[in-house]
C-alpha cells in the first residue's frame, strides 16, 4: 500500500512539472476490473470541469498514437 500510493504521488509531482496545471484530481477506482487503480487528471482554473468531478473522456477525444507518447514521455522525464 505504501509503495503504491508512494508511486501514485510520484506520477502527479511529474504531471505538475510536466503540465504546470492548478491541481490534478485524484480518482480510485475498482469497479468491475477487480483491481484498484487511479486516474491523475490534470485541472486549470477556469477550463473544463473545473472545481467539479472529472468525466470519463466526456466528448469521446482520442490522440494518436504518437501524441499519446509524447504526453507519457513528457511524464517520463520528470519521475526522478
Amino acid at each position: 500500500r505504501n509503495a503504491f500510493f508512494a508511486d501514485v504521488a510520484k506520477v502527479a509531482k511529474a504531471q505538475h512539472a510536466a503540465f504546470g496545471p492548478d491541481k490534478v484530481n485524484y480518482g480510485a477506482y475498482g469497479d468491475s476490473g477487480h483491481h484498484l487503480h487511479f486516474h491523475l487528471v490534470p485541472k486549470y482554473k477556469d477550463e473544463f470541469e473545473w472545481n467539479a468531478p472529472f468525466a470519463m473522456n466526456p466528448e469521446k477525444t482520442f490522440l494518436s498514437n504518437e501524441e499519446y507518447e509524447a504526453l507519457a514521455e513528457a511524464i517520463r522525464s520528470h519521475m526522478n
